[in-house]
């Protein structure tokens, strides 16, 4: 009990402890590392998000076409490739063998540019399936059938009608991806050199830096229980069916 007290009065002074590997506090390397993993991580989260729901939107719109069929099958091989492929493959074609972009470090923007575009193949087939079966289920409702019934275009419905009412399963999707954005994404700052908080608490897991990990997995509790808070308010701001009580 007195070590808990102990804690939480360290915690409302701020005071995350002191790293045993790097011999500073926490909190200064928590500043230090959420710069670079936001820098990564947001691209990644907001670039990955508008093109898996414009995908989606495509092939609702095109069901049972070439294209919808052709996505689906790519989303499912882009799907079926381990993530280390992506990051080994970009890295030895892409930036050691075309010189194209810088294989390791963190000095300027062309530096994200190489892990931002992994980042975003990687979960691209996972979410235009997630989304594309959601714009499906909400395309053969009863709504939808009325709005045919009344001479509605097809790009309204779906741009307008559609995207609309399948708002709660996406923010349950997107908010859910929140509270890891901090920390960024864990091999790509590893393998790219980024000194972001995914590179940092690795790197404390290893060297058993007890108080970096403590203080990562703090945050990232509390951002949980946020995010959750924010999914409620926002189901009520997009469906009036929600109120919030």
């Amino acid at each position: 009990e007195s070590q808990l007290s102990f804690y939480i009065a360290q915690l409302i002074r701020g005071d995350f402890g002191t790293s045993s590997i790097f011999k500073q506090p926490v909190a200064k390397l928590l500043r230090d590392g959420i710069g670079p993993s936001l820098s990564l991580s947001v691209p990644i989260f907001l670039v990955g998000l508008v093109t898996a729901i414009i995908l989606s939107l495509i092939c609702a719109f095109y069901r049972n076409q070439f294209i919808d069929r052709f996505l689906v099958i790519l989303s499912v091989a882009l799907m079926s490739i381990n993530y280390l492929i992506y990051i080994v493959a970009g890295q030895y074609i892409l930036a050691f063998k075309q010189g194209l972009f810088p294989v390791w470090g963190y000095e300027s923007i062309q530096h994200l540019v190489l892990p931002v575009c992994i980042g975003v193949v990687s979960g691209l087939g996972g979410n235009i399936r997630f989304y594309r079966t959601i714009m499906l289920d909400e395309l053969y409702k009863d709504y939808v059938r009325t709005a045919r019934a009344k001479g509605v275009a097809k790009t309204r419905i779906l741009f307008v009608h559609v995207l609309k009412n399948a708002m709660i399963p996406i923010i349950t999707n997107v908010v859910i991806a929140i509270p890891f954005l901090y920390t960024g994404n864990l091999l790509l700052e590893n393998f790219f050199g980024i000194p972001g908080l995914g590179y940092l608490g690795i790197n404390a897991i290893l060297s058993s830096d007890v108080d970096v990990v403590r203080a990562l997995v703090l945050i990232a509790a509390l951002l949980f229980v946020f995010a959750n808070l924010l999914t409620d308010i926002c189901y009520a701001a997009v469906d009036p069916r929600v109120k919030l009580k």
